[in-house]
């Protein structure tokens, strides 16, 4: 039993053509006009499909519904992926499919300086063979998580052209704006009526995930005193300067650079401002809720030791929850991770955990109440230029999703 994967690449090549970058200063849900333009495609597309009770929302959610095909009563899932990619590059790619990769070395043809090889992605090697595909070097590809997006879409059309295929009742369900942290904010759960879900935003072919990062951001403002630079003795305060301070005393063993497994780390997203006034924005990771208060903790002390080697400025920081560790609830019950990995091998997949160092929209949905852990895709090497994918491994997530809805169906035992 397995999709058509010259469907999946078509629909994977489609979707990464259209540039849909979030934006974190924007306002708006979805935050940039880009994401509509492929949320829109696939309201269209799921129609076309023969899916039912389809929807998108003022928020840009999109909804479907594959009906079981069992007349006994099942569980409902939902499978999630968001349209948006990251913010740090472009999001419209040009994809180039490397049939058969041989194991070569692979410049990007619009930035040659964009190299993939497997000597320094060891993932590739395991690729040697595979049909992958690449952006050609200036943008991301946007596997992160158009990857995610075609898998469900294949799955769908499989489920929809096979009803002998005993199944759950299905939601679908495609959202904007995960980069920026806040994916399903604005999603009704009542609107999605799932009983469990499974976001597609995985890495590593068999990766099956039920532990994130608990996440929160941070904001450090820093008013100092302004004067002419000509004048400035003993009156000017440069906030950009003390901003800077601040920074250089966050540790670097609590950096992303110097950090891996299961650490967390503080880091540094971005400063602006001037000499009178400056702001600078970070991210704290942690798996356990002690380790991100330490962090929290750390960054207060940071600047109450610069409030008191600079009483004329004016210094606040504040910290807001992003998302927590899926593990805390899913733990509680691990009836969708088990059958998760069950799938997987129904689909010739050998199952394995991996703590994801960052956040799906599993977090935050399964916070909210719907458990939610997530299924790998095949991307590797996101937020680059040099991202990638497997089609053969986008073919067997999607393959796992389909031994999933059968899972669902059957009578508990």
């Amino acid at each position: 039993m397995s999709p058509d994967s010259a469907d999946l690449l078509d629909r994977f090549c489609r979707y990464v053509r259209i540039e849909t970058r979030s934006d974190d200063a924007s306002p708006t849900t979805p935050s940039t006009s880009g994401q509509w333009d492929l949320l829109r495609l696939l309201e269209h597309e799921l129609r076309e499909l023969g899916a039912q009770e389809v929807t998108i929302d003022a928020h840009g959610y999109v909804l479907a519904t594959i009906p079981a095909t069992v007349p006994h009563p099942t569980p409902v899932i939902a499978w999630f992926a968001h349209v948006d990619t990251a913010t740090n590059l472009p999001g419209a790619a040009k994809p180039i499919v490397h049939r058969a990769y041989d194991g070569r070395r692979l410049a990007l043809p619009d930035d040659p300086t964009q190299v993939l090889t497997v000597e320094d992605t060891p993932f590739l090697r395991e690729a040697i063979g595979q049909d992958i595909i690449t952006a050609s070097g200036t943008t991301l590809l946007g596997a992160d998580d158009k990857a995610g997006v075609a898998i469900v879409m294949a799955a769908a059309r499989h489920l929809l052209r096979h009803p002998e295929i005993p199944h759950c009742k299905i939601r679908v369900c495609f959202n904007p704006d995960e980069e920026i942290a806040r994916g399903v904010d604005k999603l009704d759960l009542a609107a999605v009526g799932a009983d469990f879900a499974y976001t597609l935003d995985g890495s590593e072919r068999g990766e099956i995930c039920y532990e994130t990062f608990s996440a929160d951001a941070a904001v450090l403002e820093i008013h100092g005193v302004a004067s002419h630079p000509g004048w400035a003795k003993d009156v000017m305060v440069n906030a950009l300067r003390l901003a800077g301070r601040f920074v250089a005393a966050l540790p670097m063993e609590l950096s992303p650079e110097r950090t891996s497994g299961r650490d967390g780390f503080i880091h540094p997203l971005a400063v602006t401002g001037s000499a009178e006034q400056a702001a600078a924005r970070f991210i704290l990771r942690d798996f356990e809720l002690a380790g991100l208060t330490a962090k929290r903790a750390l960054m207060e002390k940071i600047a109450a030791e610069l409030r008191s080697a600079e009483p004329r400025a004016r210094i606040t920081l504040t910290f807001t929850e992003q998302y927590r560790n899926m593990r805390y609830w899913l733990e509680k019950d691990m009836r969708p991770v088990e059958l998760a990995r069950a799938a997987a091998r129904r689909a010739g997949v050998e199952p394995f955990d991996q703590p994801i160092r960052g956040g799906t929209d599993g977090s935050r949905l399964t916070a909210r109440g719907l458990p939610t852990p997530n299924i790998f895709t095949g991307m590797h090497e996101v937020h680059s230029q040099r991202e990638w994918v497997s089609l053969q491994d986008m073919t067997k997530a999607a393959e796992t999703l389909l031994h999933l809805a059968q899972l669902w169906a059957e009578p508990a035992k």
